[in-house]
């Protein structure tokens, strides 16, 4: 039975109904001892309480996307074939132009929202590089198979969970797909595809995006395997001017250390509640090491680089949880590297989806312009902060100042 499906939810709902009448029914009418009578009544207690926490889990982990199935929430499922030593790079010095096409099979998606706004679909890859064989979820935009469009090229944006966090949460929690198709069809939104590789790729364990030999290549799985995938199977655009790649809490660490570390890559990030030091996961594999920690963090990546990326980043987050990340990174910035910063009121919300859900279609309008059709073109100064009273619906588009934000609680 799936841990997501519809069936589990029902049966944890059954049990705890079970549950409830159990002790209703039976509570005075069992026979025997007093110590049997006890006993018999301890363990309806203990069958009622399980139930309910069973219960709570299911509608936390559906709401939230935390684990996809059994074996991430039992910390048995392992996605990692092979893990070479590939160099600086992330190549282990293969010409990724040369490698032969990946041709892949897709099907329909399961789960909540999946089937919405034209569906998801999902495949399975063995990447070329990486070693990683995990499943990529796909999402085309409306415009995709119109005949006005058969000869057109697509930005690509890459969507990248939390820990523990599922491929799908993108489009199963926050809704992505069925926020932006209206705004694509009304021409608000470039007409992004959408791209949703799995990041938990190792047993109770965050990879933070890294490579690191005889452990996991995550860098060169997200950075090279599924873009090369995208653009052997559809027409997306080319690297670096129409990628970005966008993530939440751990994602956002994902996505902004991709973007910072691999320019020839991607041309945008996006950071939502985000950090840049790998230790703001306690269960980092790049967090147990120095020397990987300062590899894979992206403000001491951008303070070495002596040749400034063009790159764009783009960070949001309340105080202490993300807004601190990116202002460091807008200290350090130099041209043509640019970065926004958007604080958000300690109003809007927790480190969860309620914070972000509603910050998608701002994320998106700011992507456009900087990897949509003639991005550089349509370029605008960044809206300033936003304003510590803000709704939800206007988070990233207020006036507030830096300083006038901080000194809230």
């Amino acid at each position: 039975m799936s841990l997501t499906g519809t069936p589990f939810l029902l049966t944890a709902i059954a049990l705890v109904a079970v549950a409830l009448v159990l002790p209703l029914v039976l509570w005075s009418r069992i026979p025997g001892p007093a110590f049997l009578r006890s006993t018999a009544r301890m363990l309806m207690l203990l069958f009622a309480q399980g139930t309910a926490i069973t219960l709570v889990f299911v509608l936390a982990n559906n709401a939230n996307s935390l684990y996809d199935n059994w074996s991430d929430l039992l910390g048995t499922g392992n996605h990692v074939q092979a893990a070479a030593d590939l160099g600086a790079d992330g190549t282990g010095g293969v010409q990724v132009r040369d490698l032969p096409r990946v041709h892949q099979t897709f099907a329909e998606s399961d789960g909540p929202a999946m089937h919405q706004a034209g569906g998801v679909r999902v495949t399975q890859l063995h990447g070329q590089v990486s070693g990683v064989n995990a499943e990529v979820y796909v999402w085309l935009p409306p415009q995709y198979n119109e005949p006005a469009y058969r000869n057109r090229k697509f930005p690509v944006v890459e969507l990248l969970p939390g820990y523990p966090g599922s491929a799908k949460a993108w489009f199963g929690s926050l809704k992505v797909h069925e926020q932006l198709l209206p705004l694509m069809r009304d021409g608000q939104v470039a007409p992004f595809i959408l791209v949703a590789p799995r990041t938990t790729l190792l047993a109770k364990m965050d990879t933070g995006c890294a490579n690191v030999p005889g452990k996991v290549n995550a860098d060169t799985w997200l950075s090279i395997d599924v873009p090369k995938m995208v653009t052997d199977n559809f027409r997306a655009k080319a690297a670096p001017d129409g990628w970005g790649v966008a993530g939440y809490s751990a994602g956002a660490h994902c996505a902004t250390k991709l973007a910072v570390a691999h320019p020839d890559r991607y041309r945008a990030a996006v950071s939502m509640s985000g950090y840049n030091d790998p230790i703001g996961e306690r269960n980092s594999l790049p967090a147990r090491n120095l020397e990987l920690r300062r590899r894979n963090n992206p403000f001491l990546l951008l303070r070495a680089d002596r040749v400034p990326p063009r790159v764009a980043l783009y960070y949001s987050g309340e105080v202490h949880d993300g807004y601190e990340a990116g202002a460091a990174l807008q200290r350090i910035a130099k041209p043509p590297t640019t970065v926004q910063v958007v604080l958000l009121p300690r109003s809007a919300g927790g480190h969860n989806m309620a914070l972000w859900r509603p910050q998608v279609t701002e994320v998106f309008r700011w992507l456009t312009l900087q990897i949509g059709p003639g991005a550089r073109a349509k370029a605008s100064p960044p809206p300033s902060l936003s304003s510590a009273g803000s709704r939800h619906a206007a988070l990233a588009s207020g006036s507030a100042s830096r300083e006038a934000a901080a000194r809230r609680p």
